[in-house]
């Protein structure tokens, strides 16, 4: 949306140096890799349960997630590669509606990061009151009549398809002394509670009270979130953890396994290279922008062209590293922004139709990942955490990983079936 051209307005030059998402495609996964494609069945068109005043229901089971599977002895790991998308909404651009048809073409599923208050009307503010700002304020605006209509489309058919709904939060407050990074524990539950509530009541707040709802609870769909800013990480981990999430990805890694975190899976963005510069920065198109036109988000436009294929060939060569090397998965996180003539969005367009149909790969939500993860064996995961960016095994992933992993436990994913 185009109040979201703040939306990062917070990171500074220094910390536009590290966002990458990694994920998985949810079709033709193999049997021991990522599951067995169709694994879990959506529930029948009739098992449809209305939740509140109709603005979500429970109608069964998420459609086109596989069910996960355990690594088997020697096997070399799917690349996973996640691509998400902070403050999620359609807008006039059309942008949310375009990158599902490029998934979809090309076998991928992702995260959408919705803001809450993108489904909350201009003339509803006063229902806001975020903490420690103004009741009714929001540094990314509200929505209106059409952008909730379509916003709301656009979410149902994403979550259908087997894409994740996350949260955004909703006021994007940034910056040192106003910005989330104070939020206490209690404040980031009040603003969860609030973003969820959007979400559970968008028919009433719109007056839309006849439209379809949301195909999904919302209080079990919320499992992980990226903080505005990546701002006020410690505190809301803690809200999270104790809400039962399952993952964050506010912070910065570099490109190897992940591990889990106070509790919850630190699925954080990763520094991957900025071709012909002698640095890293974040795999996201906010951190590429500052480090080619500051905070101008329509520069030069002699320079457009180039800004975006620096940022494909970054990605890309993350992706090279983590492909050829210790595979682990590669996070890469945007907006759904028009900055410096689109070419971000043409960057990320390129990235997913070269990345996403090559072998192997997996281009996946958060929660397809958090999935596949909890279903290793604890000892695997460790094995692959000791491997360096861009580190094969030295004797091949065979004799790598030919250890017989240890069973899992009954009732978690990659298990088998308790009879």
């Amino acid at each position: 949306m185009a109040a979201t051209q703040r939306i990062a307005a917070g990171i500074t030059v220094a910390a536009a140096c590290a966002v990458a998402l990694s994920g998985c495609s949810t079709d033709g996964a193999e049997e021991g890799a990522h599951g067995k494609k169709g694994a879990q069945a959506a529930a029948p068109k009739n098992a449809v349960r209305l939740i509140g005043d109709g603005s979500t229901a429970y109608t069964g089971l998420q459609p086109h997630l596989p069910r996960p599977e355990r690594l088997k002895p020697g096997q070399k790991p799917p690349q996973f590669v996640v691509f998400s998308w902070d403050g999620a909404g359609e807008d006039s651009q059309k942008l949310f509606s375009h990158f599902r048809k490029v998934a979809k073409a090309n076998n991928a599923t992702m995260t959408y990061f919705l803001s809450g208050v993108y489904l909350l009307p201009e003339d509803k503010r006063e229902l806001y009151d975020p903490p420690k700002h103004n009741t009714g304020s929001s540094d990314i605006g509200f929505g209106d009549s059409q952008g909730i209509k379509d916003t709301v489309d656009q979410l149902r058919g994403a979550w259908l398809e087997g894409n994740e709904v996350g949260t955004h939060f909703n006021g994007h407050f940034c910056g040192k002394g106003t910005g989330v990074g104070e939020w206490s524990v209690a404040d980031w539950k009040n603003e969860i509670a609030q973003a969820k509530s959007f979400v559970k009541s968008w028919k009433t707040n719109a007056g839309m009270k006849d439209a379809k709802p949301l195909p999904f609870d919302y209080d079990k769909e919320l499992i992980g979130a990226r903080t505005p800013c990546l701002e006020g990480q410690k505190n809301f981990m803690q809200a999270a953890r104790e809400l039962g999430w399952r993952y964050d990805t506010s912070g910065v890694n570099d490109q190897v396994w992940p591990k889990k975190k106070d509790g919850l899976w630190d699925l954080s963005m990763q520094l991957v290279p900025v071709p012909g510069r002698g640095f890293e920065t974040l795999t996201m198109d906010y951190n590429f922008m500052v480090n080619q036109s500051g905070t101008t988000t329509q520069g030069d436009p002699d320079m457009r062209e180039y800004w975006g294929d620096q940022m494909r060939d970054g990605l890309l060569q993350g992706f090279d590293r983590a492909y050829d090397g210790n595979r682990a998965p590669l996070m890469i996180g945007n907006h759904f922004e028009s900055w410096n003539g689109g070419t971000y969005m043409r960057a990320i367009e390129e990235t997913i139709e070269t990345v996403c149909t090559k072998k192997d790969v997996r281009c996946v939500s958060f929660r397809q990942l958090a999935d596949w993860l909890d279903a290793q064996d604890p000892a695997t995961l460790d094995k692959l955490r000791g491997l360096g960016v861009g580190k094969a095994p030295k004797e091949g992933w065979p004799a790598f990983l030919a250890g017989k992993p240890a069973p899992a436990p009954k009732g978690v994913p990659g298990a088998p079936a308790q009879r």
